[in-house]
This record gives structure tokens, sequence and C-alpha cells, in this order.
């Protein structure tokens, strides 16, 4: 597998946490703009202890998850990135996949993407 179309899974590490800065490196995004993308504060992903906390590492775990999905039908990690970030969903009022997650909503956003796979409509 090309580093374009990087598994993001590898970032994670036996007991499942996802480190804030080498996931940061791989999306080419500062911890800040990490933050911003994933809706948590940026104490969430720079402090250690904050960054290990159950509900971080959730929605970081979803963000790696969502890009996963993405990345085969994007072509690479920054494309499905772009998508995750900018890409309107018409089933969700036109709200992209990043504004969803920050909503708490991603499994609606998996559920979504595995209709499309399964070759439904959006």
């Amino acid at each position: 597998m090309s580093a374009a179309a990087e598994d993001l899974t590898a970032l994670l590490s036996q007991s499942g946490t996802v480190e804030t800065g080498q996931l940061a490196d791989v999306l080419h995004v500062t911890k800040t703009e990490l933050a911003r993308a994933t809706g948590l504060s940026r104490d969430a992903v720079t402090r250690r202890d904050r960054a290990a906390s159950p509900k971080t590492q959730q929605r970081l775990r979803d963000t790696v998850e969502i890009i996963n999905r993405v990345t085969p039908w994007a072509g690479s990690t920054a494309r499905a990135f772009a998508w995750f970030r900018s890409q309107p969903l018409p089933s969700f009022g036109d709200k992209t996949a990043e504004d969803l997650l920050k909503e708490g909503r991603a499994e609606a956003v998996l559920a979504y993407l595995s209709r499309l796979a399964d070759g439904g409509y959006a």
C-alpha cells in the first residue's frame, strides 16, 4: 500500500489508542487543526492525559474509521480527509462527515458509507 493510501488503523496502538501527533502528521495538519476537524478542544489533542481520555479516543477512532472507509474511493488518505471535511452529504441536509462527527453522529456516517458500499444511494 502506498503512503498516499495508508491504512490509518496502523496508527492505533495495541490497546487501540490513537496517537494524535501521528494522526496529525499523516493528515498533514497541525494538532490544532486536528482538534478543529474532530470537534475536540486543543487540549484534548495536545495534552497526553486528555488525549488518552475515552471520549477523545472514541472521536479519534471514529475519524480514523471514516477516513479509512473513504480512502479506497477517494484514492488517497489526503483526498479522503478532504472529502471528510468538505463533501456535503445530501442524506444529512448537506452536512459534511466532519459536521456529523462533531455532533456525535459518527455511526450515522458509517451507516451511510456502508449503504453506498452496498450499492445504495446517498
